[in-house]
C-alpha cells in the first residue's frame, strides 16, 4: 500500500477500534471491570481469535499487514502520554511509609514468577511444540519466566486511579512495588535478549543507561523552581510542543537503552514541575492517551490467535502458565507483604493488584515475538495469562471490600502514622 492508501485505511481502522473499545468497555463495566480491561479484550476481539475467525476478509480489509506497524507506532504515542500522566499524578511522598514492604514485595514478585515460569518451560515446554525450534531452551524458559514476572504497571495505576485507591496504603504499596518490579523485569528481559544474541551488551547498556537517566532526572528535580519560572515567562503556545519534545526525547532514550519508552515517560512525569500553567499543559495530553492507547491493544490482539491453543498439550501449558503466574505473583507478593508486617487485608489487596499483567506483558510478548524467541502459539498462551490475571484484579478487590464491610471492620496500617483508613483515599 502507498502512503496515500494507508492514510484512509488508518482513519477507518481508528474509528472501528474506538467504537469497539467503547462497546466492550461499556459491557465489562457492567460486570465490575475497569474500562482498560475492555480495551484489552477489544484488541483480542478485533484480531484473528474473533473477527478473523468469523469474518477473515473483514479483518484483513480493516487491518492489512502494511497498516499494522502504523498502529504500533501511533499506539506508542498514546502509551507514552498515558504513562507520563501516571508519573505526574503519582506522589513519591506516599512511599515514605511503605518503602520497606514495597521493596520486599517487588523482590518476591520478580523472583518467584521467574523461577516458577522458567521451571515450567524447562520441564514441559519442548513436549508441547510451542517453543521456537532455533531458540535454546534456556532462553525460552527465561523469557517466559520474566514475562510472568512483569506487573502491568500502567494498568495497575489505572485500576487504582479509576477505583479511587490512589491514596490508600495498599494502593501506594502496590504502585511502588510495581514500578520497581517492572524496572527490574525489563533489565532481566534485556538480559534474556543478550543471552539470545550471545552478548552481554544489552544488560550493560540497560543498567548504565538507567543510572544515567536517574542522574539527569535528579538534576531536573533540583531545578524545578527555575523550570517553573521559565514556563511562566514562555509563550503559552510553546509549552505543549516543548513538553512533547522533551517527553519523546526521554522515551527515545529509554527505548534505546532497552528499558522501554514507558519507563522514561513515567520517570519524567515523577519529576515534572507543577504550576498552574504547567498543570494545564499536562492536562492537554489526556486526550492523546484516551484516543491512541487502544491502538496498541489492537496491535497485540492482531498477533493473538486462540485457535492455536486447540491441542491438549498447548491447553495444558496455558493452564500451567496461568497457575504459575497466579501462585508466583499473587501468592509471593501476599506472603512478602505479610512478612513485612502488613495486615492480611492490605497484603491480599497488594497481591491482587500485583497479579495483573495486561499491558506490560503484552509489550514484552510483542518484543519476544519480533525477536523470534516466542512462537505464535506461545504468544497466544501468554496473552491468556495477561487477560486472566488482569480480569481477576477488580472482582477480587470488590470481594475483599464487601467482606470488610460485612465484618463491619476497617483496615489499620495507614500509609503514614496518624493518616486515614487505607481503604479510603488520603486527603492531599
Amino acid at each position: 500500500m502507498t502512503p496515500t492508501e494507508l492514510a484512509p485505511a488508518f482513519f477507518l481502522a481508528v474509528v472501528v477500534i474506538l467504537a469497539v473499545c467503547k462497546l466492550v468497555g461499556t459491557l465489562v463495566q457492567r460486570v465490575g471491570q475497569p474500562p482498560v480491561v475492555g480495551e484489552m479484550l477489544a484488541g483480542v476481539v478485533l484480531g484473528p481469535s474473533v473477527l478473523g475467525a468469523l469474518l477473515p476478509d473483514v479483518e484483513n480489509g480493516l487491518f492489512p499487514q502494511e497498516l499494522r506497524p502504523v498502529l504500533y507506532v501511533v499506539g506508542q504515542i498514546g502509551l507514552v502520554a498515558f504513562m507520563f500522566r501516571v508519573g505526574w499524578e503519582f506522589r513519591v511522598d506516599r512511599l515514605r511509609g511503605v518503602a520497606r514492604p514495597a521493596g520486599l514485595v517487588s523482590v518476591a514478585g520478580v523472583l518467584a514468577p521467574v523461577a516458577l515460569g522458567a521451571a515450567l518451560i524447562a520441564l514441559v515446554g519442548e513436549r508441547t511444540g510451542t517453543l521456537a525450534p532455533d531458540v535454546p531452551l534456556v532462553v525460552s524458559a527465561l523469557f517466559v519466566g520474566v514475562a510472568l514476572a512483569v506487573t502491568a504497571f500502567p494498568m495497575l495505576a489505572r485500576i487504582i486511579s479509576e477505583r479511587g485507591l490512589t491514596g490508600t496504603r495498599f494502593g501506594s504499596l502496590a504502585l511502588g512495588a510495581g514500578a520497581v518490579d517492572d524496572a527490574v523485569a525489563w533489565v532481566l528481559l534485556a538480559g534474556v535478549f543478550s543471552i539470545s544474541g550471545g552478548s552481554a551488551g544489552l544488560v550493560s547498556l540497560a543498567v548504565a543507561g538507567g543510572l544515567g537517566l536517574v542522574v539527569v532526572l535528579a538534576a531536573v528535580a533540583r531545578l524545578r523552581d527555575r523550570t517553573v519560572r521559565l514556563a511562566e515567562r514562555a509563550a503559552p503556545e510553546s509549552l505543549l510542543p516543548t513538553l512533547v519534545g522533551v517527553l519523546f526525547l526521554v522515551a527515545w532514550y529509554t527505548d534505546e537503552i532497552g528499558l522501554y519508552a514507558v519507563f522514561g515517560a513515567f520517570s519524567l512525569g515523577l519529576v515534572f514541575p507543577r504550576s498552574e500553567r504547567l498543570d494545564g499543559t499536562v492536562e492537554k495530553l489526556r486526550p492523546v492517551g484516551v484516543v491512541f492507547l487502544p491502538l496498541f491493544f489492537t496491535y497485540s490482539g492482531l498477533n493473538t490467535d486462540f485457535a492455536l491453543l486447540g491441542s491438549g498439550p498447548v491447553l495444558l501449558l496455558t493452564l500451567g502458565c496461568v497457575v504459575v503466574a497466579v501462585v508466583g505473583k499473587f501468592g509471593a507478593c501476599w506472603l512478602a507483604a505479610r512478612v513485612a508486617g502488613e495486615p492480611p487485608s492490605v497484603a491480599l489487596r497488594v497481591g491482587a493488584l500485583m497479579n495483573a499483567r495486561g499491558l506490560m506483558q503484552l509489550i514484552a510478548l510483542n518484543l519476544g515475538l519480533a525477536a523470534g524467541i516466542v512462537t505464535q502459539a506461545l504468544f497466544s498462551a501468554l496473552v491468556v495469562v495477561a487477560v486472566v490475571t488482569t480480569v481477576m484484579a477488580s472482582p477480587l478487590l470488590t470481594w475483599m471490600d464487601r467482606r470488610e464491610r460485612a465484618r463491619g471492620g476497617g483496615l489499620s496500617a495507614p500509609v503514614e502514622s496518624g493518616s486515614a483508613d487505607p481503604v479510603k483515599p488520603l486527603v492531599r
